[in-house]
């Protein structure tokens, strides 16, 4: 069972970097739970709510309308009713110029789905 559990969250994960990537926010939102908390990489101050993670996402965007999203190397492990998916992520910025660093998702079930309820993410030194 968790080897399909792992593989449900990748395709979140996946389908969320698709979306951002197309600049589809309310698609990369869909895997956030309504009482999400996180870390950026960018702001010291913990985004709370979809509302400020929309916010986030769309300043991201205006700032760099090119920019891509990718992870690599994501690795998730299941306990119970918790997914932890940890992966190195690169943000492009155009210009041939990217940022690197690290990302972790907790997820929780919810019925059937799985929805982040916190993020964190930090850049590469």
């Amino acid at each position: 069972m968790s080897k399909a559990i792992r593989q449900q969250i990748l395709k979140l994960e996946r389908e969320q970097a698709r979306a951002y990537n197309r600049g589809d926010v309310n698609a990369a939102m869909r895997i956030f739970d309504k009482g999400f908390v996180g870390f950026s990489s960018t702001q010291h101050e913990r985004i709370r709510g979809l509302g400020a993670l929309k916010k986030t996402f769309l300043y991201y965007l205006k700032r760099a309308p090119k920019m891509t999203y990718h992870i690599q190397q994501p690795h998730v492990h299941v306990s119970g009713g918790t997914a932890v998916a940890t992966f190195y992520w690169t943000v492009g910025l155009g210009k041939r110029r990217s940022v690197r660093g690290r990302g972790t998702h907790v997820f929780a079930r919810q019925g059937k789905n799985w929805r982040v309820v916190h993020e964190h993410f930090s850049r590469a030194h």
